[in-house]
């Protein structure tokens, strides 16, 4: 009975009220001006009309996104997925697939498919989007980074750290001499071209590093600990150096430069004795049982984009505030654990891929289009190699490592992965690299990142011969 009562009210409240729209669209008709455009006439072609309407719904900025989104994620996770099977890092795989999206596959030999998903004029929804993404990440690599690791073995990890950026720092610069007049854009000073090649030869990606690490099993090692902690040490300190390069650049001359590094000191200062025990303060006021309320999260967020905002108001980049603010988390790994997992998924498979894709979508490889561009190319290779996994190696067999130890440490310091790319993104905006010159260096940190496991493989089989 309820149910026939319940079906009869709802036929009746259809009609009735339907009704009433109809004689208000009715009465309302009378009432408006006569110059008024009216909708289309009947005698329109229906389909025209639905294929204009389907197609500006297609092209509209946020269909668009949404559908770049989805491809990129899917194409990403597959090529990821790839590569692990061939023992490498996911994140190599997600790289290649970035490029392959890009105009030097996609858009090579698929051009207007390239153009359908990714139209110049919706490269900069992508590129805010992708920065966010970036931002999310930046937060997180603060947080995994344990300062106590780093104190435990603070002497050999700074020794071998420092040599791994000091030696590649020299040779980039030294490679800045030739590459200068040929690839450096008509505006760069060669100070700028010449800071920035040492800082994109000097990077490690501690992310990949540690995955690296984890998935050989050796997390727990001697050998373990001390990559990770040269790893953590050398993303600070390179880091900090990247803070001051930007200062130096953006500022335009020595005097403005060392304003803006008088607040970049002045940022740090403030975020680690006033800030860091202020959030030590606030999350033993809102954190219970090693539940997370939510004003905790909200505090969390806010000093997130506000460390994130003041590091790129004062010319440094967002991302480094975003690092800086996970490094003054509270240092309970509970705690750091719990906001990493919430923030990871969003950042790590949705957000970040993006980013991946921007930057393929930057680097031409179609440039490289003479054995001479490759020579080039090969020697940008060999000077990252030789300097990174040369300097890291001579100098932890200087503080005691055995030779294995030694060569596995600088194989693993030689990774540059995703965080190369980050540095690099920085250099083109800035306008500091060349087109040429960004194909170049993205392919040196594919090339160094994929080359890791097989030389960690060769050196643990002459060892064991």
């Amino acid at each position: 009975m309820r149910k026939k009562t319940s079906s009869f009210f709802y036929v009746l409240m259809i009609a009735l009220f339907g009704t009433g729209i109809y004689y208000i669209l009715q009465l309302g008709k009378s009432l408006q001006n006569k110059s008024v455009r009216e909708l289309p006439a009947e005698n329109a072609s229906s389909l025209s009309m639905f294929q204009d309407a389907l197609h500006h719904n297609m092209t509209a900025a946020l269909s668009v996104l949404l559908l770049q989104i989805v491809v990129i994620v899917i194409i990403v996770r597959i090529f990821g997925y790839l590569f692990s099977k061939i023992k490498q890092p996911a994140v190599i795989g997600e790289m290649v697939a970035g490029i392959v999206l890009g105009p030097s596959v996609l858009g090579l030999f698929f051009p207007s498919v390239s153009h359908f998903i990714f139209p110049a004029s919706s490269l900069g929804n992508l590129q805010f989007l992708s920065q966010v993404g970036l931002i999310l990440f930046m937060f997180v690599i603060g947080m995994e980074l344990d300062i106590n690791v780093i104190r435990k073995q603070a002497r050999e990890a700074v020794i071998i750290s420092h040599a791994s950026i000091i030696i590649p720092y020299t040779l980039g610069m030294g490679l800045a001499l030739y590459l200068y007049q040929q690839f450096a854009p008509g505006n760069t000073s060669f100070l700028a071209f010449a800071l920035f090649m040492g800082i994109a030869m000097s990077i490690t990606a501690f992310p990949v590093l540690a995955r690296i690490i984890q998935e050989r099993g050796i997390t727990r090692t001697p050998l373990g600990v001390m990559a990770l902690t040269c790893a953590a040490a050398d993303d600070v300190t390179a880091w900090c150096i990247l803070a001051v390069l930007i200062a130096i650049i953006k500022a335009g001359s020595s005097v403005s430069a060392l304003f803006t590094i008088a607040l970049v000191v002045s940022y740090v200062l403030l975020m680690l004795l006033v800030v860091r025990p202020l959030v030590k303060k606030l999350y033993n006021a809102y954190t219970r049982k090693g539940v997370i309320s939510k004003t905790m999260m909200a505090i969390v967020f806010m000093v997130l984009l506000l460390s994130a905002y003041v590091t790129e108001i004062i010319g440094i980049h967002a991302l480094f505030g975003a690092f800086m603010a996970g490094v003054i988390m509270p240092p309970e790994m509970n705690f750091r654990q719990l906001i990493i997992d919430k923030i990871e998924d969003v950042s790590m498979v949705l957000l970040l891929p993006l980013f991946f894709v921007f930057t393929g979508l930057r680097t031409q490889i179609g440039l490289l289009n003479s054995g001479t561009l490759w020579l080039t190319c090969g020697l940008i290779i060999l000077v990252a190699i030789a300097g990174k996994l040369g300097g890291s190696t001579m100098a932890a067999k200087v503080v005691g490592q055995n030779w294995k130890d030694s060569l596995s440490i600088g194989a693993l310091m030689n990774t540059r992965g995703l965080m190369e790319l980050v540095v690099l993104n920085i250099g083109y905006d800035l306008g500091i690299l060349s087109a040429e010159i960004f194909a170049m260096m993205v392919l040196m940190a594919l090339f160094t990142t994929f080359m890791t496991n097989p030389v960690l493989n060769i050196i643990n089989k002459f060892s064991k011969s």
